[in-house]
């Protein structure tokens, strides 16, 4: 098991925040005290070099779930809702939550959410309609205003041709075809052991080829669920079967202890 992955508390509340372009940064806080909203937004104004903490995609672009205990019957329960313009990344939410629910649509909220207003800004903040390939957690310390950047599942976007840089990262993508109960086992099956086994960060993006057929195309893909490692090179492939362990960490290059 590897000590440094963290650990989903039994009650918490998450907090989803992403990007136009499909980058991900979230928490979980088990104090359900913290002001997420401005602090997500603060630290992918760091990440990306914006002008300014981009408020604008609050709520649109967010996500939350709620693990909460009933007092009277003693009951864990779940509520998790998500905007229209999210609700396409369920099974990364249901990945990074440590759920395999069906999320609640939230309803648009009148001059927050119009989407020609919020094309608006997106001459002064394009790297937020670029894909960067980032998926960033942020840890809740004892001083909510100060939180931590975890670093297992950040990885800046690497291109072929880039000198290696000095901290080794994978990038990797899950095609997909569709949303369904075995997607989620996959995708679930999958974080955990990338999770256990990686020592280094790296970036899951999913790729749905019903929605997405040109990325399928661009990077070969003829079969779902086909599992594609971008970086380190060379670029490896695997299709079908992702229950073998040694086969996915033979192709990742990974150890297999």
């Amino acid at each position: 098991m590897n000590p440094d992955k963290p650990l989903l508390p039994q009650l918490f509340k998450g907090i989803a925040l992403f990007t136009p372009g499909g980058d991900l940064i979230y928490c979980i806080d088990p104090s359900k005290q913290g002001r997420w909203h401005l602090q997500l937004c603060a630290i992918l104004q760091e990440i990306l070099d914006l002008p300014e903490p981009p408020h604008f995609l609050v709520p649109c672009y967010t996500a939350t779930i709620d693990h909460w205990l009933d007092p009277r019957s003693q009951q864990i329960h779940t509520f998790a809702e998500a905007y229209p313009a999210v609700m396409r990344h369920q099974p990364v939410l249901n990945a990074i939550f440590g759920t395999g629910i069906e999320w609640q649509s939230a309803s648009w909220q009148e001059g927050l959410c119009d989407r020609l207003v919020l094309s608006t800004y997106r001459s002064s903040f394009p790297q937020l309609w670029e894909d960067h390939n980032l998926i960033v957690r942020l840890d809740a310390p004892e001083n909510a205003d100060q939180p931590t950047m975890s670093t297992h599942t950040y990885s800046q976007s690497l291109v072929v041709g880039e000198p290696q840089p000095k901290t080794q990262g994978y990038v990797l993508r899950l095609f997909i075809a569709g949303h369904s109960a075995a997607t989620e086992r996959i995708l679930e099956n999958l974080h955990e052991l990338l999770e256990e086994h990686l020592k280094h960060p790296y970036t899951l993006k999913v790729i749905d080829v019903i929605s997405h057929p040109e990325q399928a195309e661009a990077d070969q893909v003829s079969a779902t669920p086909t599992l594609v490692k971008v970086y380190p090179l060379p670029i490896r492939r695997i299709a079908g079967d992702l229950t073998n362990v040694q086969k996915i960490l033979r192709v990742l290059g990974a150890p297999e202890g």
